[in-house]
């Protein structure tokens, strides 16, 4: 396994976040002062920030709470800070407990966060849970600064899906989870 430096923490931070698009919910917040651990078959970069350094062959990070796997994950780092981070993989998986300790899922073919603006998007069946609910569809795109949540079908005709569960059964798995 690979420790990366804290300011890559912000990357995988900001997906954990994203994560809780079903109901605005903080990712556990002392996960982001733990080491992340990259472990992958490879890794490819350059020491002058010319290209993106790239894991793959399965990769698996941690950071205290935070789980996240992929087949892919791109860093782009910009004058020492992360810009961009890109996970693909069949599927991309995110877990994380919030603060309260409740869990938080995230699935996609692709994640595209872009640090700059702090807008992260979810591509291709693309699905996000938390104990209040679930979301789904072709694409998914979540404003970290805002807080504002936009799902979209795509331009094939697909469709968002979107379940909110009453107070009372919070904590069960969402009906019509995919």
């Amino acid at each position: 396994p690979m420790t990366l430096r804290p300011a890559a923490s912000l990357v995988l931070f900001a997906f954990a976040l994203a994560a809780s698009a079903a109901a605005p919910a903080w990712a556990r917040s002392t996960d982001r002062n733990k080491p992340i651990n990259v472990d992958a078959g490879n890794q490819k970069g350059s020491t002058d920030e010319s290209a993106p350094t790239v894991f793959s062959g399965g990769v698996h990070i941690t950071q205290g709470t935070l789980d996240i796997k992929s087949s892919v994950a791109e860093l782009t780092v910009r004058n020492g800070d992360p810009t961009r981070a890109v996970f693909t993989g069949n599927q991309v998986v995110m877990k994380q407990e919030m603060d309260d300790g409740a869990p938080v899922t995230a699935r996609a073919d692709k994640v595209d966060y872009d640090l700059t603006t702090e807008v992260i998007v979810f591509i291709g069946n693309a699905y996000m849970e938390n104990p209040r609910g679930s979301t789904s569809g072709p694409r998914i795109t979540y404003n970290m600064k805002t807080g504002q949540i936009e799902s979209s079908g795509g331009g094939g005709g697909g469709r968002v899906k979107t379940t909110i569960l009453p107070k009372s059964a919070q904590g069960r798995p969402a009906q019509g989870k995919k």
